[in-house]
């Protein structure tokens, strides 16, 4: 269901359910959820990267599974979207910086899913967009993650519009950190993308991570006040000094 590995501070994260082209049922978004929380939690683990088993990202919701009763008990609807945006709030407000790296098909909650990670890497030929309009339902929970990321004409346009939007178009919008023209060249700037994060001060990647977040919302005097005040507890506690001696050679 959800396979873990870690390596090098790396810890990769791969839906792993082939036969259902990665579809998300609500035993997977809980799987998932644990498994952020044990990595985000881990004191060796300083990247997070979501992959997809089979050649695919994944595609949305389970449909088929939350149409099903287990053993005469219809699915707890209120429970499965429960663990799913639990995901996204794991996601947001996590120590480490997540990585969507995405080949084939990224749609529908797999959509929500990469838009959800700090940083998005794809195959050229990826495909992604909010195919829950094609079923008469809103992207409930892809919407707002958009309407953070992007401007509110793309971002509208992707929510409403349920078609195919390129990885290259996405790219262009700014959503899509890097592209690969296959899945071997992916793998290559995935291990290189995450082995550069991983190979930073964990700190100064939290610090960062947490300061962007935070200006986000904020109008740009208080987010220059809170940077300052950042620089002057870094400067108390004698980080600035510390880096110096390390530039200068010393201890």
């Amino acid at each position: 269901m959800i396979r873990e590995e870690t390596e090098a501070g790396i810890r990769r994260l791969t839906i792993d359910r082939p036969e259902r082209r990665n579809a998300i049922d609500a035993a997977t978004a809980r799987a998932l959820g644990a498994a952020i929380r044990t990595a985000q939690a881990a004191e060796d683990v300083r990247v997070l990267v979501l992959q997809g088993a089979g050649g695919g990202f994944r595609t949305g919701r389970d449909l088929k599974a939350s149409a099903q009763a287990a053993d005469g008990v219809a699915p707890d609807p209120f429970a499965e979207d429960e663990a799913w945006v639990e995901i996204f709030h794991l996601l947001h407000r996590s120590p480490i910086p997540s990585l969507a790296v995405v080949e084939g098909h990224a749609v529908a909650g797999g959509f929500t899913l990469a838009m959800g990670c700090d940083f998005v890497l794809a195959t050229r030929d990826a495909v992604f967009g909010a195919y829950e309009m094609r079923h008469g339902f809103p992207a409930a929970v892809c919407t707002p993650i958009l309407a953070r990321v992007v401007g509110p004409r793309l971002g509208l346009e992707f929510a409403l519009f349920g078609e195919p939007i390129s990885a290259e178009r996405l790219h262009g919008a700014g959503l899509i950190n890097r592209l690969a023209e296959d899945g071997a060249a992916l793998a290559e700037i995935a291990d290189r993308f995450a082995a550069h994060l991983a190979g930073l001060e964990p700190r100064a990647v939290k610090f960062a991570r947490d300061t962007f977040r935070a200006a986000e919302n904020m109008p740009l005097d208080n987010a220059l006040d809170m940077g300052r005040q950042l620089n002057q507890l870094i400067a108390a506690t004698g980080g600035f000094a510390a880096a110096g001696r390390k530039l200068g050679g010393g201890d």
